[in-house]
């Protein structure tokens, strides 16, 4: 807190309200408006978007100038010099690890990779074409009925210890999810491989073969769950930490979460950007498509340019974009149709004024729907593996919340219905 204030004077009211002028580390100064209520007025803020709903220490956006911290370490850096559980550790701990740390901490997730075997039984329940991300949002709910003995959430062991397991499982989870709708014998994790050269086994292998994962795709995937472990206050974040508000358990919370992520204007939007190549599906047709984009009054959107966050380029886009490089040289997919639209497109928003001047840059959901199509994951599943990586922003947000004095979170509203009125008796209406 500083000394400034700001003054707010109400039309109408002899004396203003004083109000408290908050400073962060780093951002804008954000006024205190808790005691408004107090004063009969409240807020009106759609969205949020101009509304600090929390205090937090685990990540910051610049989003005018490109800039995504976790724990005070620039994204791109952690991508290039950590792995994905690196990065956990980061996201939970606050400081990175040494070399005996991550020993540690690798060989503790390594221990909760393995999930319960009434979670198959739990999942021949659904239907062999049920969309992946509604099996994970009921599986992980159902997780909390089968870890009786770490609930408490204001037991600190019992926190660190679930979110473990959920940073362990989600993988197993996810795997199980893609199998289950392919009709494929579920893999068991192998605990001799890193997170991301597990997960990608458990996808794709089968009980008939050796695990065979390729060390390239297995780079590109840890660095895209570092891409996507946090993100700040966004939609499924917020809605896992108002859930968490009312003490509810910890699996409950990140089933919440997932259930917001799903939503095609926040986690679906690699998704959209193969079903645009797909729209597009051919490059003669891309002038047209572009052309489209351009004017104003078509509907048509180039999906994965731009971001609502990141008003001057997205800083895990550059990232991505190596990997991608590297997924596709490794597999020889150059020509693919749909891989050929999407570089053509990516060309043109790079060095077309129209996009520059906008600044319409591809970002993270472009170039990670690339990689996620080229190895093979089909878009059903692009949700759930963001969802993969996530979790631990997720459960990182629950425990410093839970750490520390928290609010059952109570939006107000501005009412615009009738006022109050008597009811007419049935016979009269």
């Amino acid at each position: 807190m500083t000394d400034k204030k700001a003054t707010l004077s109400i039309e109408g009211r002899a004396d203003a309200v004083e109000l408290p002028i908050l400073t962060g580390t780093l951002g804008p100064d954000v006024i205190d408006v808790a005691s408004l209520t107090g004063n009969g007025v409240f807020t009106f803020d759609p969205g949020f978007t101009s509304t600090a709903s929390c205090e937090s220490k685990i990540t910051f956006i610049d989003g005018n100038e490109g800039v995504l911290l976790h724990r005070g370490y620039p994204i791109n850096d952690l991508a290039e010099n950590t792995t994905y559980l690196e990065t956990c550790y980061l996201l939970l701990n606050g400081e990175l690890p040494d070399g005996t740390q991550k020993a540690d901490f690798e060989n503790l997730i390594s221990s909760h990779t393995m999930v319960n075997r009434s979670i198959e039984q739990f999942l021949s329940g659904f239907s062999y074409d049920a969309h992946p991300m509604s099996i994970m949002c009921g599986v992980v709910a159902a997780m909390s009925s089968f870890y009786h003995d770490s609930l408490d959430i204001a037991n600190p062991q019992h926190r660190k210890i679930t979110a473990h397991r959920l940073i362990a499982k989600m993988p197993t989870l996810a795997a199980m999810c893609y199998k289950h709708y392919i009709g494929q014998p579920y893999m068991y994790p192998k605990n001799n491989m890193s997170y991301a050269e597990n997960f990608l086994h458990m996808m794709f292998g089968t009980p008939c073969e050796e695990p065979n994962v390729n060390p390239v795709l297995a780079k590109a995937m840890d660095k895209l769950f570092i891409l996507h472990a946090d993100h700040e206050q966004n939609a499924s974040t917020s809605t896992v930490r108002l859930a968490g508000s009312s003490g509810a358990n910890p699996f409950s919370c990140i089933a919440a979460g997932i259930a917001a992520l799903w939503g095609p204007s926040h986690g679906g939007a690699n998704q959209a950007v193969l079903e645009m190549l797909n729209e597009i599906g051919d490059e003669k047709n891309i002038d047209t498509f572009v052309k489209r984009a351009k004017d104003k009054n078509d509907p048509f959107r180039l999906m994965g340019f731009g971001h609502r966050v990141y008003k001057n380029f997205d800083p895990r886009a550059k990232v991505m974009k190596e990997a991608c490089d590297e997924v596709l040289a490794e597999l020889g997919m150059e020509n693919d149709p749909l891989l050929k639209i999407a570089k053509r497109l990516e060309q043109i928003a790079l060095e077309d004024d129209y996009f520059v001047s906008k600044k319409l840059y591809p970002n993270v959901d472009f170039y990670s729907g690339i990689i996620m199509k080229a190895i093979g994951i089909p878009t059903e599943m692009f949700t759930v593996i963001f969802a993969t990586g996530r979790t631990v922003g997720w459960i990182a947000h629950w425990d410093e919340m839970i750490s520390n004095s928290y609010k059952i979170g109570r939006p107000r509203q501005l009412y615009t219905g009738p006022s109050e009125r008597a009811v007419t008796p049935i016979g009269d209406r």
